[in-house]
């Protein structure tokens, strides 16, 4: 992994394991000297609740578009950048606190999720241009690309003989 690369890790796993769990305690705190600490849990099973119902909601329709997208042989790509934003929202819906579920709401609903699967989507293309060419785990073109043998001059022993019909 490059410097660079290891780096830029280092601190999203610092914004996230120790940024992020700050901010939500803050928030907790001021939230509960302003209404309380019962009506502060009341709101985060609230919260929550509200999150699961949208969850349900908008993964059906996620759902429901990727089989449509998929009968009609279309590429799927909208629908799967929806269920991965739902995927991601979901997960930040269940996690307690409201900083989080501030983004995980904006990544489910469907005014908000098209701005952040724009944002997706530059993410996954900046990440494919990165990515090295030439013989890998998948192959010389990519994941979907064909996987030659060791040598692309050479593709593995050659067996001669003859192909016999019964």
């Amino acid at each position: 992994m490059a410097p660079a690369r290891r780096r830029r890790l280092t601190w999203i796993l610092v914004l996230a394991f120790v940024v992020v769990p700050l901010a939500e305690i803050y928030v907790l705190i001021q939230v509960g000297q302003v209404i309380g600490a019962w009506w502060t849990i009341v709101l985060l099973v609230a919260d929550s609740i509200l999150g699961s119902w949208l969850i349900k909601r908008e993964g059906g329709r996620a759902w429901r578009a990727l089989r449509e997208a998929l009968e009609t042989g279309r590429m799927p790509d909208r629908e799967l950048a929806d269920g991965a934003l739902i995927l991601i929202g979901g997960t930040l819906m269940l996690s307690p606190g409201f900083v989080t579920d501030v983004f995980g709401i904006a990544a489910i609903l469907p005014v908000t999720r098209p701005l952040l699967r724009r944002v997706l989507a530059r993410a996954v293309a900046r990440r494919l241009a990165a990515a090295p060419a030439g013989p890998g785990p998948f192959g010389p073109f990519g994941p979907a690309g064909p996987r030659p043998g060791p040598d692309a001059r050479h593709p593995g022993p050659v067996v001669r003989g003859e192909v016999v019909d019964d």
